[in-house]
């Protein structure tokens, strides 16, 4: 198998809350693909999409797959890369800012290693990352 891209589709409860919140963070918008049934971000320098689908939408166009609660479970999480310790701070100021939650604060881990985790306000949890 080889495909040609891969992206990634999440459940969302609220659109215009879900595209407010990554527009505060400085996400850029994959605008041919907002919808009333999705918002869509380009994540990182190589542009790796999410697909943020209401509940219900996604659901129907999967067929047989059931999303869990995103808020006491986790389907995935994503990384994101920060380029110094003062960056995942601002980071984490801005989620804040934005309306999202802090899981974990930056802290420094492991052999030079510091980050975070914060979920989204549908409790999407993304690690951010520097080492």
């Amino acid at each position: 198998m080889k495909p040609k891209m891969i992206w990634a589709n999440l459940a969302v409860a609220n659109l215009e809350r879900t595209q407010k919140f990554y527009e505060v963070l400085g996400f850029k918008p994959n605008n041919p693909h907002t919808s009333n049934d999705l918002v869509s971000f380009f994540f990182g320098e190589n542009d790796f999409i999410i697909h943020f689908f209401l509940k219900n939408i996604l659901e129907s166009n999967v067929k047989d797959v059931n999303f869990g609660d995103s808020q006491i479970s986790n389907e995935i999480i994503f990384t994101l890369s920060a380029e110094s310790k003062e960056q995942a701070d601002q980071w984490a100021n801005e989620v804040e800012s934005a309306g999202g939650t802090i899981v974990s604060k930056p802290t420094s881990f492991g052999n030079n290693y510091y980050g975070f985790v914060f979920a989204d306000p549908d409790g999407h949890k993304f690690n951010v990352f520097k080492m």
